[in-house]
Formats: C-alpha cells, structure tokens, sequence
C-alpha cells in the first residue's frame, strides 16, 4: 500500500505531500490545481518515461518520493534486498521508499530503498505495487498489441505459460534462419574455395615434395653445372699434393716434400729432443697431406656429370619452384600451407552438413512453434470469451446493461508467414493472433472497433469496466485512475464511484475526479489547491474532514461552496454513497 507521496518542483508543485489511505483516496481541486501533476509523479515513481519539460521553471530539479508497505517476506522485498535495499521496519511490513529525480538538463535518476538504481529497475520493482490508469493508459488499451496483451494477462497462466515457451521457440528458430540464410549465401563462395583449394592440394600430391628437398637440391644443381671445373680443380690439388708420374710430370708434390724434411730431420732427431719434436710434426703434417690427396681423389671420382641427371634436377627445381611461388616462399613453406589448407577443406566439405543440420533444426523448431501458437491461440479464444462476459458484467454497473464487448481473435495471411493449418499466417514473438476489442453497444448492433464504436462517455466506462476486470487479478495492491470518469455524468457517474469503491474493497484505489458523484464514495478525500502565487504547496493538499468534504462536493456541484441548494445536494450523495458502501 503507498501511504504518503511527496512531489517537489513539478509542474505547478513547489513542494506538496499526500497522506493516503486503504480504501478510496479521491482528489480533487480547480481545473489547473495539479491534480494531473500527481498522476504524473505516479507515473514517474512507477519507472514511466520521464518528461524533463515537468520541472518547475526556476528550479534545478524535480522530485518524487513515495512510501509504501509491502509484505515482509513478499517476492519484492527479496528484489529490494537483492539489490543491496534497505528495507524499514513497520507493524504492518517492510516499509519501502522508493524515488525519482528530473532535473532541467535533461537527466535522471531513480532511487528504491537508499539505492540509485536504473529506471528500468524501478519499473520492475514497482509495476507489483502501482497500477497507473490514466487517460494515455486508456489510449494505449486501444492499440491492438496492447490489446492482446491485455487479453494474456486476463488469461493467465493458459496463456502465459505456452507464450513463455513460444518466445523462447521463436527466437531460436529466428537464429537458426539466420544462420541457414548465411551458410546458403556463402555456399558458392565456399565451393570456389575449395575448389582453388582442391587444385593446389593435388598439385602438392603430384610433385611430393620433401622437407627442405629445395635446399638440397640446389646444391646438386650447382654440383652438377660445375661439375667439370670442380673435377678439374680437384685434380690439381692433388697434384700439388702427391707427384703421379702417369701425368708425365717429374715435380715433387707436398707430400714428397714434407717426407724429405722428416727424413733430413729424422737423421739427428737423436740429438736434440726438440728437434726430434719438430719432426714428429712432419710426420703429422705428411699423413694429414697424405689424407687430403687421397680425400681430393676420391671427391673428383665422386662428381657426377650425367648430362641426363643435370636435366631430371633442373625439371625437379621448376617443380618446386612452381609450388614456392604459388604457395610458400619455400618447400616447408608450401607443406605448412598444404597442412592447412586440407583442415580448410575439411571445414567447407562439413559446411554442406552444417546446412543440412540447420535445415533439420529449423523445421524442427518451426514444427514446435506450430504447436505453440495453436495452443496459445486456442487459450486466447477460450479466454476471449470470458473476458467479453465480465466486461459485460461490469457494463451493466456502469449503466451499460445491454452492452457487450467482444475480443475478437483471429490471424492474417501471409504467403512468406508460419504454416498454420492448411494457411500461413503472420507470426511474431507474441504468436500469431491479432487481437481486436469491438463494443456492441445494444443487441441487434454491430460489433465495432471499440475506438470508432463508442462515444466519448462510452469509451471511458469501457475502458474502466476493462481495467477493472484486468485488476481483478493484479498483483498491485494500488491502483490509480485519472479522470476515467471524463465525459460521463448522472447515473453513469454514480454507477463509476460504487464500482471503484467496490474495487476499493480490495485494492488501495486513488482516484483524480472532477465528479461529485465519483467523490461521494471516498473513504478519504483530498482537495488540491493552488496558492496565490500559482503553486501548490504542502499546505495546499488538504485532507478534508465531513464538513470540508460538503463543501467541495457543492462547489463541484455548482460551483458555490455555500449553496444551501449544493449543500443539501451534497449531503444527499454522500448519504446515499455511505448506505451503499455498507451494503455487503
């Protein structure tokens, strides 16, 4: 229950505060008095859109603050405390503030329980506790998707549970066909890819490169294309080295020499022990000379000048040179790039089945949401029919009797849309039914757009007979109305004060009146007045006792607080309010 609310700097509002009560809390006041400046500061504190244009001129900046009580133990206590909320002791529950700050510049902020909390938190904590229904609400039930979900929340949990379901269905079933239309797009581009990636894997296979076989292989390129000059060069060497009498050449070679020298040396190695040292040296140098003639032999028998060799590695070289350039710098280069592209080839080869399952899933998941909108649709059109039966109900208190309002539910073709039956039809997150309100104002009329059938004080009891019956099950412990009685008047004006006090009974009802037949059936009723200088303050929120309440209700009537014509008026509705409030 919201107990007090304090507005400051909104509107017309310097610094005001109401006191509320269980039961029916009217107020009312002079056309221009602020009355809609507390609807406003309602809606504020229930997380509604801000309008930074409501800051009173000359000030920094506007406030809300409301108190209410709320279950110990209740689902938003347990929010509040999750949040990090501060929650007061009061006999009867926690007490919870919660607030919402406008300032000139265009920003805002909202409070709940001492927390600055995001807008959207405040919504979520309070939408359980505060039911706003003013004339833009009312504007908004005429809309057709506000209509469906009006229709929802009158069915319940028939309706909510397979719609929850439904949602989750649909948006996996939307990235399914999203990713399916992505894989089909790119199905061409990935078959050219592989394509190219086919043609330069089996280029690979044809030649098999080895491992650094590229290096090598030049090597025995060059080997080869000197072969006659390396031969040619070994061979003189030798012949420094070790003197062959078959070349026809009587020089001693540097083997022949460096024995001579051992040999001169060897003489008197006796003599002088490091002579002897010198010419062991010799010995060294001769065997190692000795061995470098005879390696130098074998490498000149070694080369190979196989003109038909010289050809196969210059073919061999223009083969790997041809997968170096088209690509890797060099042979392990082209295997790295060969390892690579077979898991790329892999990946694409598997894209054709990643299409098919995508295919598979999205027929799965449009077979289940199939079955999901069928099972809403019906549930709307079994709750449709009751829904139509306690507007009615409600019609008939508000001096409509041969009323009727229907929800019509029904679905539109579309050739692109959800195969429903033997049709497709349209569908979205909400399923696949529009939902329209028509009013039948008398048997025998037609059923009509309840916008375009109704008149003005038509359509007001309408949509309060609708909220009504919507707030039957609300969770919301305080409703709010603005002006629902705007262009009714008479009977129908008392019959909209007995079903709000009715509606009172068990919900916290505030009601923004200009009807004196509305104000008769308050438990509590306050008087909004502006002060000379065109603001309202706290002293101008007045709590009227029984004889304050006479005279508002005798200027409402006429505008004269001390007509005794008023007065008595006055006095025969308040009488007549209070017998039929004590009626069970």
């Amino acid at each position: 229950m919201l107990e007090e609310i304090r507005i400051r700097g909104l509107g017309v509002i310097d610094d005001a505060a109401l006191d509320l009560a269980a039961g029916l809390t009217v107020v009312s006041g002079e056309t221009g008095a602020g009355k809609t400046m507390i609807v406003q500061g309602l809606g504020l504190l229930a997380g509604g859109r801000a309008d930074y244009g409501l800051v009173r001129p000359g000030v920094e900046r506007a406030f809300v603050e409301g108190r209410l009580v709320i279950p110990v133990d209740s689902a938003v206590a347990k929010r509040v405390r999750d949040v990090g909320g501060d929650l007061d002791d009061d006999p009867g529950g926690a007490v919870l503030v919660v607030g919402r700050t406008l300032t000139s510049e265009g920003r805002s902020r909202a409070q709940v329980a001492g927390r600055s909390v995001p807008a959207s938190l405040l919504a979520e904590i309070v939408e359980d506790l505060i039911a706003v229904h003013g004339q833009s609400e009312a504007q908004r039930l005429l809309r057709p998707s506000t209509q469906r979900a009006a229709l929802d929340r009158f069915a319940g949990a028939a309706v909510a549970e397979p719609l929850a379901r439904y949602a989750v269905v649909y948006a996996e079933l939307h990235r399914a066909a999203r990713a399916l239309a992505e894989v089909t797009e790119r199905s061409r581009e990935r078959a050219q890819e592989a394509e190219l990636l086919r043609i330069g894997l089996a280029e690979v296979e044809r030649v098999e490169p080895a491992p650094g076989e590229d290096v090598a292989l030049d090597a025995e390129l060059t080997k080869l294309e000197h072969a006659e000059t390396l031969v040619r060069s070994a061979r003189t060497a030798h012949a420094a080295l070790l003197s062959d009498p078959a070349s026809g050449s009587d020089d001693p070679g540097a083997v022949d020499l460096v024995s001579a020298a051992r040999r001169v040396i060897a003489g008197d190695a006796d003599l002088d022990a490091d002579l002897a040292a010198l010419g062991a040296r010799l010995t060294e140098v001769g065997m190692l000379l000795a061995d470098v003639a005879a390696d130098l032999a074998s490498y000149a028998e070694s080369i190979d000048a196989d003109p038909e060799r010289l050809a196969d590695a210059q073919n061999r070289k223009a083969a790997l040179t041809g997968l170096t350039r088209a690509h890797g710098t060099d042979i392990d280069g082209v295997l790295a790039w060969a390892d690579q592209a077979g898991r790329r080839l892999l990946e694409l080869d598997g894209a054709g089945e990643s299409a098919e399952t995508l295919t598979a899933r999205r027929d799965e998941l449009t077979a289940e949401l199939v079955r999901l909108a069928v099972t809403v649709s019906e549930a709307r059109s079994a709750a449709a029919a009751r829904f139509g039966e306690a507007v009615a109900a409600e019609l008939a208190g508000l001096a409509m009797p041969r009323a009727r309002v229907e929800a019509a539910v029904a679905q539109r073709d579309d050739p692109a849309g959800l195969p429903v039956g033997d049709r497709r039809v349209v569908f979205g997150p909400a399923g696949v039914d529009d939902v329209e309100l028509r009013l039948i104002p008398h048997p025998g009329a037609p059923a009509r757009p309840v916008q375009k059938g109704a008149s003005g004080g038509e359509l007001s009891r309408v949509m309060l007979a609708i909220e009504v019956v919507l707030a039957a099950d609300d969770a919301g412990s305080t409703m709010v109305f603005d002006e629902v009685d705007a262009g009714v008047g008479g009977r129908a004006a008392v019959e909209i004060g007995r079903r709000l006090a009715r509606l009172a009974r068990t919900h916290q009802v505030i009601c923004i009146t200009h009807l004196p037949q509305v104000a008769a059936f308050a438990d509590r009723h306050l008087v909004v007045d502006k002060a000379d200088d065109g603001s309202v303050t706290r002293s101008g929120v007045i709590t009227l006792d029984d004889a304050g309440r006479v005279r508002e209700l005798s200027r409402m009537l006429a505008g004269q607080e001390e007509s005794t014509l008023a007065r008595g008026h006055a006095e025969e509705l308040l009488a007549a309010a209070a017998a039929d409030k004590a009626r069970p």
